[in-house]
């Protein structure tokens, strides 16, 4: 991947730079010392990612990071920083992803891969492109062990309604959210498939639909042994995007 970095110190931006060519497959093309630097270089170079501090003179990180999402093709923005208090700052700038200085390399690696996965593919599914500019966002932000983080849309198996918090089941483990499925669902609307009033399933989890004993149907998701229950509400709608996809119905 192309990549831009930005931050306000030089030694700061040449250890990140040498970090990104120590894990090999990605080109460093530019660097910048703030965010009206990197708005310029990002039009010029078109970068995959940018990896940028917060705290800048001038045009800080978030309102850079805003004004990169505003592009026809906007990159993914990785936040390098070192302040932890800036996780909401993110969120709202949509970035992939937030590292706290000094960066381990297996966490630049994870960031690097998730805005690959995530970012540009993500873009595209969506069709963030048209309408009012404003699409889905590629991240939600979770509580984990008391601590608000980034969790990307693309790392969610399914969704789960508990009470006044909805459960996320995702690659990392279980996390809990303050957003309703309904918020959600209208959102990422093709995304996320609704099988029960009180779950969401990834479209790209969708396995097979199965009967109980007791006549109840349940999703079997791809890669998982998790088993869902659908309700009966939903199963006509399951068993035709099944179909469409070529998996067995039931």
């Amino acid at each position: 991947m192309r990549i831009l970095i930005v931050d306000d110190e030089a030694p700061a931006r040449e250890r990140l730079a040498q970090q990104v060519s120590d894990l090999g497959g990605h080109e460093v093309v530019a660097g910048a010392s703030d965010g009206d630097e990197a708005i310029r270089l990002a039009r010029k170079h078109q970068p995959d990612v940018v990896l940028m501090d917060i705290r800048m003179p001038g045009t800080d990180g978030v309102a850079a990071a805003r004004a990169l999402a505003d592009a026809d093709a906007p990159p993914a923005v990785i936040f390098v920083t070192a302040y932890g208090e800036h996780a909401l700052a993110a969120f709202d700038a949509q970035a992939v992803d937030y590292l706290v200085k000094p960066v381990r390399r297996q966490r630049l690696q994870q960031a690097l891969e998730r805005a690959c996965r995530v970012t540009r593919p993500q873009l595209e599914a969506l069709g963030t492109q048209g309408g009012s500019g404003e699409g889905p966002r590629g991240h939600i932000l979770c509580r984990r062990r008391g601590v608000l983080e980034l969790l990307p849309v693309a790392d969610i198996h399914y969704l789960r309604a508990d009470n006044k918090y909805v459960s996320v089941c995702h690659t990392g483990g279980e996390d809990l959210i303050e957003e309703s499925l309904r918020q959600l669902e209208d959102e990422f609307n093709g995304w996320f498939v609704r099988i029960h009033r009180n779950a969401l399933v990834a479209r790209d989890r969708l396995g097979r639909l199965e009967k109980d004993g007791a006549g109840r149907y349940c999703l079997a998701l791809r890669g998982l042994t998790a088993r869902l229950e659908v309700s009966r509400r939903h199963v006509s709608h399951v068993k035709e995007l099944l179909e469409s996809m070529g998996q067995p119905s039931g």
